[in-house]
């Protein structure tokens, strides 16, 4: 069989307009540190830590040499039943001593959007076993994102990514609530009713939805709304765990404890996939019991030998290098670095000094796509997020220099697109 589209790559990208990105795919070949060099030998400064995920930055020889011992000596094999590998059980013993949640027990995934579909497939079966079926229902923010399973589709809070699968749900049974408004998102309960609702999920400080850090109060006020409720509080800690949120979990920042937290991302700084649940003795406690059920799901590189070989030598690299404490002191250097911002024409808000990231939201009449390009040209990767949206969030291991480089670029590129005249007026 041959390319029926000769010309054409056989990679169909993931969240693109494939007609518009063809022809002009940037293809990353190399990385090291905060920078990675494209195919066309352009070396570009990652401000968006790739999809969020490059905290210790590219190219750690430590990971690529922990990696290849480990295949050499087992790839991997699978955590089902009474099977399982070494370096699983021993990184499971290693992330609940650094878990928000007390006596946690992990189950591993291969990914962010593996974890949100577990975690609310687990909050479902939670309430079947205590013959509670009817609370079904899963909770989330407007502007959240949870991934793109099934599950994670069907609870977005990013309406474009819901649209088009047949319903206003893929999976059915899930409802949106206010981004911040306590009072709001309790009007919801009442309507729905809590004997109806499994869980409410919420990610710390929002990601792709725009970089919108919580309100003050409002998480600890979430978790209390939900146990009063007797409704499971689920953290989507794929983005700000290990590390982002200036703590090895967004949650201690915050002072909550939910009952679920999804991981990803920094587990392992995208060296390998991996993700996992870390889930409180409330729900696995009755998974545990000798006439307890089966909870039926697992997948077949959960748990993987040498993906969990990679999150251990970046955990290593985290605390050896102290990459935490750093993210926290980076954090009001990149504020100070977009303060200016605040006032500039085309910008509708700046949100950053919550975490070592920030979203600069543009008004509707700038094209963040071009702001975005703008930046490449410059040698800076910036990305437009929903609701024209900035997304800056660089590795922890960058300088000052290089955040002050970020925001110059930004900032030249918002100027310099603002400045086009717009189609009405050119008179088209």
């Amino acid at each position: 069989m041959t390319n029926s589209s000769p010309g054409i790559p056989a990679l169909w990208s993931g969240q693109a307009h494939m007609p518009s990105v063809l022809g002009r795919q940037l293809v990353i070949v190399e990385g090291t540190g905060a920078y990675v060099t494209t195919s066309a030998g352009q070396t570009l400064l990652d401000a968006t830590s790739g999809l969020w995920h490059a905290n210790i930055g590219h190219g750690r020889t430590e990971i690529a040499d922990a990696v290849a011992a480990q295949i050499r000596k087992l790839e991997t094999y699978h955590v089902f039943g009474r099977f399982a590998n070494e370096v699983a059980l021993t990184l499971a013993e290693r992330l609940v001593k650094l878990a928000p949640v007390d006596n946690a027990k992990v189950i591993m995934t291969s990914g962010g959007s593996d974890s949100a579909d577990l975690a609310f497939k687990l909050a479902r079966r939670h309430w079947q076993v205590q013959g509670r079926p009817d609370k079904r229902i899963i909770l989330s923010r407007e502007r959240s994102y949870h991934g793109l399973h099934a599950f994670g589709t069907s609870v977005t809070g990013i309406e474009f990514n819901r649209e088009g699968y047949g319903g206003p749900s893929l999976v059915p049974e899930t409802r949106r609530v206010p981004t911040h408004d306590l009072d709001g998102i309790a009007a919801v309960v009442a309507e729905v009713g809590a004997e109806n609702i499994a869980a409410i999920v919420a990610e710390p400080i929002m990601g792709t939805g725009g970089v919108i850090p919580p309100a003050p109060g409002f998480l600890p006020g979430l978790q209390k709304l939900a146990n009063d409720n007797d409704i499971l509080f689920i953290a989507d800690e794929v983005i700000t765990g290990f590390g982002r949120a200036g703590a090895m979990f967004a949650c201690e920042r915050f002072g909550v404890q939910p009952d679920m937290v999804l991981m990803a991302k920094g587990l392992t700084s995208g060296y390998l996939p991996l993700g996992g649940l870390l889930v409180a003795p409330g729900i696995w406690g009755r998974f545990y019991r000798e006439n307890a059920p089966v909870f039926r799901h697992g997948l077949t590189y959960s748990g993987h030998a040498t993906a969990s070989v990679a999150a251990h030598a970046n955990i290593d690299i985290l605390e050896k290098e102290f990459l935490v404490e750093r993210s926290a002191a980076l954090e009001s250097v990149l504020h100070d670095a977009l303060s200016s911002l605040s006032s500039a024409s085309g910008v509708r808000e700046v949100r950053s000094g919550v975490g070592f990231m920030a979203g600069v939201e543009l008004d509707e009449g700038v094209n963040g796509e071009a702001v975005s390009e703008h930046c490449i040209d410059a040698g800076v990767i910036i990305r437009c997020l929903p609701g024209n949206t900035m997304q800056i969030c660089p590795p922890f291991i960058v300088t000052e220099d290089e955040i002050d480089r970020i925001a110059e670029t930004l900032t030249t590129a918002i100027e310099t697109v603002n400045a086009r005249p717009t189609a009405a007026a050119r008179g088209v």
